[in-house]
């Protein structure tokens, strides 16, 4: 190769060389895929596409090329054990990928390919092979199409064809699908040609003189659920390459982690453990490559709004994150390191995500109390481990399924980290088990979405495709006439629906806010001729807004024109909300940090909750600081306004994004006097003043580094605040307190009588339990000394403290107490050692507890008995001398 270009150099000429190809740049969508809930991760350059390709979504473009972020962790990818002990296992990769929405087809997408390949990136064609469908394994005939194409640019004894599991790809078991052609870059030192004809070798084997480049699918069939393939009206392209894999080929290097990727991080933890950089350490690689590449997908993930947490794909994180602790504690790396790990890769991928650089912070600090976190889990949970493995019977080859649920539940230990402690411990582990007992034990609490959004249905979709997106109109006006084009009932459409029937109305325009962003959808009226429906709610799948209501008089049909009146004074306490929310971001950002980041929100017409990264309790002077900011703000009645602009320009203003939210190329800029900016699609007040008061009612943790605090505003607030106070004044009477300023100190006051109270009285149990208050002392049974008596000692510890005192005090004998608790009876009887073998205090408190209507036993020298009735207590205790000296006869006797 005549020219080497590094990744970030190949990653610069596939966008250029697209680009020139008049392929629109689309920046990487998030590694949280927007509205499929069949994917926990964005593990392919076509997600973003999806509904593209399925025609459910139209963009401005035809041609696109992207540079995607993915991750593979979890499902069927879910291999991390070989993540960093093999050339090119990664947890996340960059795959580029140029895309055709029915514009060209198999011809444009192979020359582009090839080209970009030998002339884009020097790759010599003569050790390039390629591969294609054969017709077998599906209904489709051999891609002859394909086979010409590439005739015309590699001989023919370097293309390969391969059955419908090598070269046929299918979005699901229904759906666009389509023949591949894969290829394939020969590292061996002969022809190419040569491989095919030595029997089993070659790419479809996964050889390893073969490593793959690029794939191109040919969408050109819709599959039915009986497997039919129907022919597409408007076939596309989806092609794929990965950069990591491009970058090692064309590098010469032999492993991904050797790229300018992976290698300057691979480099730092190497440096923080003491260890020459530069040094080849060969197998003792593998722990650096494990942090290496689970840093960059930590950061990444965070960068995307996932958090560390117990479910779903906050537990990928997790374990992602645990297992490069683990492996960083076994190359000496004994205080935090991770966080270090992770603000490089922001230094060396910030430019190109610019999402890393605008949470570093964040990344920084929820990476750090992670790692903290696990270190004392991790020494916790090993000593757990170590007295479990101590336990297995000799021989044992498995270790069990309950314990291993047992130390994820109690102390958050990875299952798959325990897992690779039972194998150093030559034990097995059936992980599935462990993940099905886990599941069983929290299925009451899990969310059974795995996607960023529910999947819209069908129905929805053939609406919009029939009169296209709901016009909203409800920024301006409350009230508006429409038309209905469609009515759903039970999830079907129907043409009309009648008077007690709940439905879903769909109107070409509305004033109605639907459910989004955080802000609840609106109610109000839907009335036409002899009509009255009460909206209960406003949803908004896919663009059409839709009206979720009961018919209380008449009936409605499609085409019938209505009207929409919106709750107005619901909208309005719900706009007041929404703006104190926003002063509220910008107040956290100003007191806590810029590392707050929003994390989710509610914002309703009684309340409003906000979600934001933080790794710590707030304080009550910094919850102080909180209010007075966004309550400065609504006294200055400060201008609220909208603007429409591009997404760069949004950048350029200093715009907030809301978590979850997901923009085109024109977004709404909503800015609360001079420093609340923020992307926001909700309604909100004309000056901040409408607010009115502002008060926060509670904040606590909700998940690991995400705090939640709840506030109310207007007569919601007020209605606050007179609560308070007259919890106040009514705490202000009883105490005596002039003013309600010495509450705390009457309150400290109060305590430390308690507490001297509490004193005085368990010195005087004490007292009457060990002889101090002038009962009468132990008495003589066959030479032994035996204590009974009644004490006034409630608490089970008191107890056994005061026969503990007792016992010590006689030297040699036996103790009795009797106490009543909670209207039973406790009976407890305690024995020095001297007396082993001729006193047994569990069989003398058994006997002792039928007086008391109960049970009891115990070991020789401590035992306990209760029963339900503390009036017998008196005739125990009358009764231990005789119990005492039966039993001491009978001993002699034996």
């Amino acid at each position: 190769m005549n020219a080497k270009p590094g990744a970030h150099e190949i990653r610069r000429r596939f966008l250029r060389y697209f680009e020139g190809k008049q392929h629109a740049v689309v920046p990487s969508s998030s590694l949280v895929p927007e509205n499929d809930a069949t994917l926990l991760f964005t593990n392919a350059g076509m997600v973003q596409f999806k509904d593209v390709f399925l025609g459910r979504e139209q963009r401005p473009y035809t041609r696109a090329v992207t540079v995607q972020r993915c991750l593979r962790a979890g499902g069927k990818h879910n291999d991390l054990d070989n993540v960093g002990f093999t050339p090119r296992h990664q947890t996340l990769f960059e795959m580029l990928g140029n895309f055709s929405f029915g514009d060209y087809f198999k011809r444009e997408a192979i020359a582009y390919a090839w080209e970009f390949l030998t002339e884009g990136l020097q790759i010599p064609a003569e050790r390039m092979v390629v591969s294609i469908y054969n017709g077998e394994g599906e209904a489709a005939p051999r891609d002859d199409e394909a086979y010409a194409l590439w005739a015309e640019l590699i001989p023919r004894d370097r293309i390969y064809a391969f059955n419908a599991k090598e070269n046929f790809w299918m979005m699901g078991d229904t759906g666009p699908c389509g023949p591949c052609s894969e290829i394939h870059i020969f590292h061996g030192d002969r022809a190419p040609g040569d491989a095919v004809r030595e029997g089993r070798f070659g790419p479809a084997y996964e050889e390893g003189r073969y490593t793959e480049l690029w794939n191109l699918v040919f969408m050109q069939y819709e599959r039915d659920a009986g497997g039919k393939l129907t022919p597409l009206a408007r076939p596309s392209i989806d092609t794929g390459a990965g950069l990591e894999r491009l970058a090692t080929v064309i590098g010469g290097y032999a492993s991904n982690y050797e790229t300018e990727l992976l290698a300057p991080l691979v480099a730092l933890a190497k440096e923080l453990a003491g260890v020459d950089p530069k040094k080849s350490l060969g197998e003792g690689e593998a722990p650096f490559r494990v942090i290496a590449d689970h840093a960059r997908a930590a950061a990444f993930l965070i960068a995307d709004g996932v958090f560390p947490d117990r479910t779903r794909r906050e537990y990928v994180l997790r374990r992602i994150m645990r297992r490069a602790i683990r492996h960083g504690t076994q190359v000496g790396l004994d205080e935090p390191f991770l966080h270090k790990v992770c603000a490089r890769v922001v230094t060396e991928f910030g430019e190109v995500y610019p999402e890393l650089r605008a949470r570093a912070a964040t990344i920084d600090e929820l990476v750090l109390v992670e790692e903290e976190s696990f270190r004392r889990t991790l020494d916790r949970g090993l000593r757990r481990l170590d007295a479990a493995f101590g336990g297995l019977a000799d021989g044992a080859t498995a270790f069990p399924p309950e314990v291993a649920a047992d130390l994820y539940d109690t102390y958050g230990f990875p299952v798959d980290l325990t897992g690779v402690i039972c194998r150093e411990h030559a034990l097995t582990l059936d992980e599935a088990a462990v993940e099905r007992e886990v599941e069983r034990r929290q299925a009451s609490g899990q969310d059974a979405e795995l996607g960023a959004g529910k999947a819209v249905e069908d129905a929805y979709f053939r609406v919009k495709e029939a009169h296209g997106a709901t016009r909203f109109l409800g920024y301006g006006a409350l009230e508006a006439e429409a038309v209905v084009q469609a009515i759903l009932r039970e999830g079907q459409p129907v043409s009309e629906a009648s008077a007690g029937e709940t439905v879903e109305i769909i109107c070409d325009q509305t004033p109605f806010y639907a459910e989004s962003g955080g802000q609840v959808g609106d109610t109000g009226e839907l009335t036409g001729e002899r009509l009255a429906v009460t909206v209960t709610d406003t949803r908004k799948p896919t663009e059409l807004h839709v009206h979720h209501g009961v018919i209380e008089v008449g009936r409605v049909h499609v085409g019938q024109r209505v009207t929409l009146t919106v709750d107005k004074e619901r909208r309005d306490a719900i706009r007041r909300n929404h703006s104190a929310t926003h002063l509220l971001h910008h107040a956290l950002r100003e007191v806590l940090g810029p590392h707050v980041v929003q994390k989710g929100s509610l914002v309703a017409p009684d309340r409003l909750r906000f979600d934001f990264s933080h790794a710590r309790p707030m304080t009550a002077d910094q919850r102080r600081e909180v209010e007075l900011h966004v309550n400065r703000a609504a006294l200055q009645n400060l201008p609220s306004s909208t603007r429409l602009m591009s997404p760069a320009d949004a950048r350029h203003v200093g715009a907030i994004g809301l978590f979850g939210e997901k923009y085109g190329d024109e977004v709404r800029v909503v800015t609360i006097g001079a420093e609340s900016v923020e992307l926001c699609g909700g309604t909100h007040v004309a000056r901040s003043g409408d607010i009115g008061l502002f008060a926060l009612t509670s904040e606590g943790g909700v998940a690991q580094g995400v705090r939640r605090v709840e506030a109310v505003t207007g007569m919601g607030a007020v209605a606050f605040v007179q609560e308070r106070a007259l919890i106040l004044d009514g705490l202000q009477g009883e105490l005596h307190a002039p003013d309600v300023r010495e509450l705390p100190d009457r309150l400290d006051r109060l305590k430390g009588e308690l507490k001297a109270r509490e004193r005085e009285v368990g010195e005087l149990k004490r007292k009457l339990a060990t002889g101090g208050g002038g009962e009468a002392g132990p008495v003589t049974v066959e030479g032994v000394k035996l204590m009974a008596r009644v004490v006034a000692v409630s608490d089970p510890k008191a107890l056994r403290e005061a026969a503990d005192t007792l016992r010590s005090r006689l030297g040699s004998g036996v103790v009795v107490l009797g106490a009543a608790r909670e209207d039973k009876a406790v009976l407890l009887v305690a024995a020095t050692p001297d007396l082993k073998g001729r006193v047994h205090a569990g069989k003398l408190v058994a006997a002792l507890a039928e007086h008391v209507g109960g049970r009891g036993g115990g070991r020789p020298d401590l035992a306990q008995a209760g029963g339900p009735n503390p009036a017998g207590l008196p005739a125990a205790i009358d009764a231990a001398p005789a119990i005492l000296e039966a039993q001491l006869r009978g001993s002699m006797a034996s």
